[in-house]
């Protein structure tokens, strides 16, 4: 079992002492940190192949995105990112999967789907709303997904009138007028750092799949 108690004092540590200076010192801790969270992504990845022969080829280190914060546009951002990141099918693979984890001092979450896509990405989804919107219907309300995500995530941002070029009576407009289509549940460090923590992992992607899938192949019809 990876001592994930370590990631978080380590990332508990880091929000605290924010520099180039901090890091610099503490560099053998923090290889010894991102090594035990490279482990526990080797472990999801070897479950999650079970199910899709996809993850038996991903390295884990692909899986990750750097600490650093990029500041070049955001110079008041901190040096450092105080959370880890996963994305299973690998950083660039949004062909493949959406699914993701995120483990952080302040939130912690898994889940998926896309998050402000650019513009074609999110006109393919309505489109394919428009098309077939009663398979996303069923998959947002078949029992095990409602029970497990509550449904979609709900951002302020959703538009209150239609789109350009839907009617407001469509039959899923209140679909359509999302401008982010994602599923996650928050998690306690008591549950990332549990024994069950790969079980709830392969739960969370089995019970997101579907939802998966349908962004996937929305998001690839122009590609």
């Amino acid at each position: 079992m990876v001592d994930k108690g370590y990631i978080f004092r380590f990332l508990r540590d880091l929000k605290k002492n924010n520099s180039k200076d901090w890091m610099d010192e503490n560099r053998h801790q923090y290889h010894t940190m991102k090594e035990r969270w490279l482990f526990e992504i080797e472990l999801i990845l070897k479950r999650l192949s079970k199910h899709d022969a996809h993850y038996e080829s991903i390295d884990p280190k692909k899986t990750v995105s750097r600490i650093n914060n990029n500041r070049r546009f955001h110079p008041d951002k901190p040096v450092y990112k105080d959370r880890l990141t996963c994305s299973p099918a690998g950083r660039k693979a949004f062909n493949v999967s959406t699914f993701f984890l995120s483990i952080g001092t302040e939130e912690s979450f898994i889940g998926g789907g896309i998050y402000h896509p650019k513009k074609e990405d999110l006109e393919n989804i309505r489109a394919a709303i428009d098309y077939n919107g009663d398979e996303l219907k069923k998959i947002l309300n078949e029992k095990g997904f409602k029970s497990f995500y509550g449904g979609l995530n709900i951002y302020d941002d959703k538009l209150v009138t239609s789109p350009q070029n839907y009617s407001k009576d469509h039959e899923y407009i209140n679909l359509i007028n999302n401008k982010s289509f994602t599923a996650t549940i928050n998690l306690t460090e008591e549950q990332v750092e549990s024994n069950g923590f790969i079980d709830l992992v392969e739960e969370a992607y089995l019970k997101f799949k579907p939802l998966d899938d349908y962004i996937v192949r929305a998001i690839s019809m122009g590609n």
